[in-house]
């Protein structure tokens, strides 16, 4: 049976979650509270949405889990609370705090026990905050950051603040994709020890391209606001369709799957997210195909706005050229870069040993991997992989991409 082990930067990433959390509702206090100031309603009405809806969706999530697990807690900070005071919490929108103080205590607890059980609860109960922070990066933070540099190209201003805070979310949404990728390695491919290069890579390949892909949307949003969210509409219709038809197995209630494939379709709106069992081999390039054309065609119809209407052409037209090329090409780039990751994948793969385990553990969300890794290869099981069913490597990943292609 293989054991798992936590590297200290994943031990601290756990620890100063709630930091980040917190800090992130301040900023978006601070967002929101600009946007009244300015008088900017829109904007501001654009936001709330954005933030409400968010974590209403991540809190749904949380509660559907909670009841699949049949309310069992797994740490002392959950246990101490009512079924009752459990669901006021997360009515509240205050349930992702206290799944982070569990994998805080959690993660502090199996440093001091060599419990291999101990060390299984600390990687799944992590490995479900992992997911509700990824759907939260993609219904609030992506959306949020689309926002922010269409108002900075529609105003022509470049405020420190505003500047800074949309490098520090795309850097923060690439950040957290290369560490949930990291954690379902450490599960799934039960790798001890994993290669700071290949993390180096993935994030890089990350930061590509979703920054390219919002970039993209905040263009072609700062000349033409209102056909953006025609835009979204028809693009996550045809995503939730091929969702749908995919056959995705990873809720436990008919209701909880149809969430789970808007889900999908909302995150590859801005990013591939592979689904179903078929191979991905053919869909993932045919993905990132219509990306860049879609990306092109984007770039192409706000320098189309801002050479023929005058009154809204606030840069040079070399400096617009320029611009569109960047964002293509930094897409390119991006693709270039998972191929790297791909082959840096397989030869730390190479390495070390693909061993089995069986964890008799109640949490079954294990839903990720990067579809770059050479299991990709391999014959695809369901996508929802139970963790007291995970017997070998070859036999339980779930091949899909959470962005971190």
């Amino acid at each position: 049976m293989g054991v798992f082990k936590h590297i200290p930067v994943d031990f601290i990433s756990a620890c100063l979650g709630i930091v980040f959390i917190l800090l992130d509702v301040g900023l978006d206090i601070w967002a929101a509270v600009s946007f009244y100031q300015e008088k900017a309603y829109w904007s501001l009405g654009v936001l709330l949405l954005l933030l409400i809806g968010s974590s209403v969706l991540v809190h749904v999530y949380s509660w559907l889990w909670y009841s699949y697990d049949g309310f069992e807690r797994q740490t002392k900070v959950e246990k101490c609370l009512s079924l009752r005071a459990l669901k006021i919490l997360h009515v509240l929108q205050l349930g992702i705090y206290f799944r982070h103080a569990g994998v805080a205590e959690i993660s502090l607890r199996r440093f001091s026990s060599t419990n291999q059980d101990h060390r299984d609860k600390a990687l799944f109960t992590r490995n479900d905050l992992s997911i509700l922070r990824l759907i939260e990066t993609f219904s609030e933070s992506a959306p949020q950051l689309v926002l922010m540099l269409a108002i900075i190209l529609q105003r022509g201003e470049l405020n420190p603040v505003t500047v800074g805070k949309t490098i520090g979310s795309a850097l923060a949404i690439a950040f957290r994709l290369t560490m949930h990728y990291r954690l379902e390695r450490a599960i799934l491919v039960n790798q001890q020890k994993q290669q700071i290069t290949t993390s180096v890579i993935h994030f890089t390949c990350n930061l590509f391209l979703i920054s390219s892909r919002i970039t993209a949307l905040a263009l072609f949003a700062s000349v033409l606001p209102c056909l953006i969210f025609i835009h979204f509409l028809c693009s996550w219709s045809v995503l939730f369709f091929i969702a749908w038809r995919s056959g995705t197995d990873f809720m436990d209630s008919p209701c909880g799957e149809r969430l789970f494939q808007a889900t999908v379709a909302l995150i590859c709106y801005f990013d591939w997210f592979n689904v179903g069992k078929q191979r991905p081999w053919l869909r993932r390039p045919l993905y990132h195909g219509c990306t860049l054309v879609d990306i092109s065609l984007l770039c192409g119809l706000w320098y189309w706005k801002m050479s023929t209407e005058l009154p809204c052409f606030k840069i040079p037209l070399l400096y617009a050229v320029v611009t569109v090329v960047c964002v293509v090409g930094v897409y390119i780039l991006g693709l270039l870069f998972k191929m790297l990751h791909h082959k840096c994948s397989i030869q730390s793969l190479s390495t070390v040993e693909l061993g089995g385990r069986t964890a008799d553990i109640k949490s079954n969300r294990v839903i990720a991997v990067s579809a770059d890794d050479p299991d990709s290869k391999l014959p695809e099981p369901p996508l929802s992989v139970e963790a007291k069913n995970v017997k070998s490597h070859k036999q339980s990943v779930s091949v899909i991409l959470t962005g971190v292609s």
